[in-house]
């Protein structure tokens, strides 16, 4: 994407790019070109082979910090028509994130409210800093997690979904950690150590077989294994075992030698 007004794109590492939400005067704060230009990004990361992992971060103090304001201004002003394809992007936005058939990492610090804590359920992985903190805040303003919460519900189950949504309480990042709302939690000033040992740890995985990882987890839910579950994964890895990346694995570690996907 060309010179983006909201984000700045850069790589971390190679094959690792990180996008960084890029109004720190607002506190990163969600607006339509916002949106847009998230969306536009990862299709564009998605489509690229050189792009193995995707790290999406905030800069200044905050991740994510509510809503552009001026935007939800002019949203209650508008049509319910209106309204609708509005929801409707920011939905498909999401759901780009959480399909995404590349590992994604969210790196928070600072407040994360309403929509960044949606970007961070929406991402495989999320690690923050010590001084982050969470609310599920839209019930202050009227209005409700509508989009963000089928990945809250994800990541955290509906019971803590809900008390998050209904009450809009701030967590810390120990008490996000203990939810399952983050990963890990380091200090600040290792939070970019505890993001890049992480990216280290994706890149030691295959490439197909993490796309087939997401692919297939987005299938199966929590509940009975049954006959069409077991199939499923049947199926999937009798097709996986038999790929050009399955054989180089097994060759690799039989060799005592790193794979061929993995970076020097």
């Amino acid at each position: 994407m060309n010179d983006p007004k909201t984000l700045e794109i850069r790589q971390r590492s190679k094959a690792v790019t990180q996008i960084t939400m890029s109004r720190p005067d607002i506190f990163n704060a969600f607006d339509e070109t916002m949106i847009g230009e998230l969306d536009a990004v990862f299709e564009q990361l998605i489509n690229d082979a050189e792009v193995r992992i995707i790290v999406l971060a905030g800069a200044g103090k905050h991740f994510s910090a509510v809503a552009d304001l001026k935007w939800m201004q002019r949203a209650g002003n508008e049509s319910q028509e209106w309204n609708l394809a509005d929801a409707r992007r920011f939905a498909a936005m999401l759901g780009k994130i959480d399909s995404c058939p590349k590992p994604t990492l969210a790196r928070i610090q600072g407040a994360a409210l309403g929509g960044g804590v949606g970007l961070a359920c929406a991402c495989d992985i999320a690690i923050a800093a010590d001084n982050a903190s969470f609310t599920v805040s839209e019930a202050r303003l009227g209005i409700l997690p509508g989009a963000i919460s089928p990945y809250v519900i994800n990541a955290i189950g509906k019971r803590h979904a809900r008390r998050l949504a209904l009450t809009m309480s701030r967590i810390r990042a120990d008490e996000a950690l203990a939810l399952g709302l983050v990963h890990q939690v380091s200090s600040l000033d290792d939070l970019d150590t505890a993001v890049d040992s992480t990216v280290q740890e994706l890149l030691e995985g295959g490439p197909n077989a993490q796309r087939e990882i997401k692919a297939l987890f987005a299938q199966l839910q929590v509940g009975p294994v049954t006959e069409e579950v077991r199939e499923l994964t049947a199926q999937t890895i009798s097709r996986v075992r038999s790929t050009e990346e399955a054989r180089e694995g097994l060759t690799a570690f039989l060799d005592k030698r790193s794979p061929d996907w993995k970076p020097e």
